[in-house]
């Protein structure tokens, strides 16, 4: 923090590295915008500066020329814009889901439309078809309005039903037994109160203390405040002394939130929430029995931001924190909407809520600035948080409803690990684990009862379709399971839904770089081996590429394929998580044969074939029965906070109590990285049984 260079009262955290000043948000413009700055990729004053200008030309647009209208279908929505503002910016201001994985630097191409009429200002994309453009296809980050424009989102960019783990009748019916004593943070106390005499004249407080005592609350540790004050006398002699108190437990203290008069009992319902930066998934808990009454999930409508989480921060940054809570407030509160629906329920019924999301989704969420988590020595505002009311944050439930943030013990480690740690008791048993969250950050924890480390490991958005030609989520139309015939190299495959095919997702892909490799189709430097003339292989914008489902059964009516960079994207990805587990354990002086346990958590781990992620180096090579498949794990342990304080304070302990190791400087890590781009690795005997399968191949 320092002083504004123009305003000496204000403090500031803005600070502009080639000057050395710092500037208040008022004056939060570039004092050389014209000259080459090394600070500025990083520079939140320029973002600033940028967004400002670019606000500015917008509204000089708008008073010299009229707006331009433009339409979305299937969605039928219509928004005003400036001229020259581009799709994907139309898109956000409509609330049209667009998936813009690199949050509009036109480098995925994930955010296509269809031109149906009007004209647009195209910049040439490489990322476009020549079928595509004669399609009319465009790219939203890359064209921008020059009158009223009508634009349709392609079918195999339509928003469908996501594929989570975690959503079954047979785990919620496990999540059921997990408690056995339920402890809501938010509790509502029945009192019948002794109406008040010559004898016994104390004051309306504390004659609610004393009998909130009887019912063994602590009320030397309890707190009220002046709103419920003010309402107390009413509320007291309404229902003849009959009351109602509602108390919230807090670490170091507690609080009466209302009185109502009446003392009958009500439902109460809880809300437990993991927040992924793909998706999110929300449990309707009945707080009298802990029973699952409805569950829901969907997208992380901030993907429009973005795949990563550096994406969103950066997106943050430009276009500010409050946009960024907004859409991920707005994808929870639908959801919940929608399971209260399911059990015809009120939002107003919700008394306690837990929250469980990586360091920058909780960030977000909260609207507290996340910048620094990004840059050194990658720091977060806040890893613990205390008790919030619902209504400070703006979820759907009752406004004094108790949240619960599960804590995190690093930027890049957060509290679904600490959540997926409650849940699978990995820290309360002796049997050394390797606990991997197979996602966009591939989050790892290794230890047992006596030790725990953590780290992250970025294995990018690869495994999610992030930068994947034809990669998508785990919708309906996903290829999620493959396998090649060794005579034609003809493949089969299985689809999310058992739709036509609109995509592949991360599952389908780890199942194809295995089928390839170890068919003889690809080397294991992912290089194409099968001739170009092959029926299977086709040339597409130079580049050689495996025709894994034919235009005529796909519902876009074109061909899906995987290219070489493809292949080198997926080997990226899975590169980073075999060198973090690496990593790790050289960092405890063990190595895999040491390793007693390894669970998989997330969605995406819960459909992953073990054997094809050895083949291709993602997983060790180890005894197949030391694999586990936990499930959303991260749920499961908000789930368990939601009901419990002992497991609420455990998350806590577990939090405090991990060491976490930075792999973001680590010569190590990148030298066990290097060594693992390679299918599966540059030393295969490190891989035995995939060595043989190689072997056999070879010698047919």
């Amino acid at each position: 923090m320092g002083k504004c260079v123009n305003h000496p009262d204000r403090e500031t955290s803005f600070m502009c590295s080639k000057h050395g000043i710092y500037l208040c948000e008022e004056c939060l413009e570039c004092r050389d915008p014209n000259i080459y700055c090394k600070f500025r990729s990083a520079c939140p004053i320029w973002y600033e500066h940028k967004r400002r200008s670019r606000q500015e030309r917008q509204k000089a647009a708008l008073k010299g020329a009229d707006t331009c209208r433009v339409t979305f279908q299937p969605e039928d929505k219509t928004v005003q814009v400036a001229p020259g503002s581009t799709l994907l910016e139309a898109a956000q201001q409509a609330d049209v889901h667009i998936n813009a994985s690199c949050n509009g630097k036109g480098a995925c191409g994930k955010c296509k439309l269809i031109l149906e009429s009007g004209d647009v200002e195209q910049d040439p994309s490489p990322l476009l078809t020549d079928q595509e453009r004669e399609n009319k296809y465009l790219l939203a980050c890359r064209a921008k309005v020059k009158g009223d424009v009508a634009v349709s989102i392609p079918p195999e960019a339509v928003e469908r039903k996501l594929k989570v783990a975690g959503m079954g009748d047979e785990l919620t019916a496990r999540f059921k037994g997990l408690v056995s004593q339920i402890e809501p943070m938010l509790k509502e106390i029945p009192l019948m109160l002794e109406p008040p005499s010559l004898d016994d004249s104390v004051s309306d407080l504390d004659r609610l203390n004393r009998g909130l005592k009887k019912t063994g609350c602590d009320v030397a540790r309890l707190n009220v405040g002046l709103k419920v004050m003010r309402e107390l006398s009413n509320a007291m002699r309404d229902e003849n002394w009959k009351v109602k108190a509602s108390v919230i437990r807090k670490k170091c203290s507690n609080e009466i939130l209302k009185v109502a008069p009446g003392n009958g009992a009500e439902k109460s319902l809880g809300i437990a929430v993991d927040v992924g930066t793909t998706s999110i998934v929300v449990y309707l808990v009945d707080m009298m029995d802990g029973s699952i009454i409805a569950a829901t999930s969907g997208h992380n409508r901030q993907a429009a931001c973005g795949d990563d989480v550096i994406n969103r921060m950066v997106c943050a940054e430009k276009n500010g924190v409050k946009k960024l809570s907004s859409m991920v407030l707005s994808t929870i509160n639908n959801l919940i909407g929608e399971a209260l629906d399911s059990a015809e329920s009120d939002y107003r019924q919700i008394k306690n809520v837990v929250l469980s999301g990586n360091t920058t989704m909780t960030h977000l969420l909260l609207k507290i600035e996340p910048r620094y988590i990004r840059r050194e020595p990658y720091i977060p505002t806040a890893s613990e948080f205390p008790i919030f009311k619902a209504g400070e944050i703006g979820i759907k439930a009752n406004p004094i409803a108790a949240v619960f943030i599960m804590p995190g013990p690093a930027s890049y480690v957060g509290g679904d690990i600490v959540a997926g740690m409650v849940y699978s008791g990995l820290h309360r048993e002796e049997p050394l684990t390797l606990f991997i969250d197979v996602g966009t950050n591939g989050e790892i924890v290794l230890g047992n009862s006596d030790w725990l480390m953590t780290a992250a490991c970025s294995a990018g958005p690869a495994f999610e379709g992030g930068g994947i030609r034809w990669g998508m989520r785990a919708e309906e139309g996903a290829i999620e399971k493959i396998s090649i015939d060794p005579a034609t190299m003809e493949p089969s495959w299985q689809t999310v839904s058992d739709v036509a095919p609109r995509g592949i997702c991360g599952s389908g892909m780890i199942d194809l770089i295995s089928e390839l490799l170890i068919k003889g189709i690809i080397d294991p430097s992912g290089k194409f081996k099968l001739d170009t003339a092959h029926p299977r292989m086709k040339q597409e914008n130079n580049e050689t590429a495996y025709i894994l489902a034919p235009a005529e059964v796909t519902e876009m009516g074109e061909d899906i394929i995987f290219t070489e960079t493809d292949i080198n994207s997926l080997m990226m990805s899975k590169g980073a998580v075999y060198a973090g587990f690496t990593v790790l354990l050289n960092q405890a002086g063990l190595n895999f044969s040491m390793v007693d346990r390894l669970w998989i958590s997330g969605g995406f781990g819960q459909y992953l074939d073990i054997d094809k992620a050895i083949t291709i180096g993602l997983l060790p090579d180890i005894a197949r029965d030391k694999f586990k498949y936990l499930g959303n794990s991260s749920i499961g342990g908000a789930y368990m906070a939601l009901l419990s304080d002992a497991y609420r304070r455990e998350a806590r302990e577990i939090s405090s109590s991990m060491t976490y190791i930075d792999f973001s400087s680590s010569s190590q890590f990148m030298d066990e990285y290097t060594s693992a781009l390679f299918l599966p690795h540059t030393n295969i005997d490190e891989f035995p049984s995939v060595k043989l399968k190689m072997n056999q191949k070879n010698s047919l």
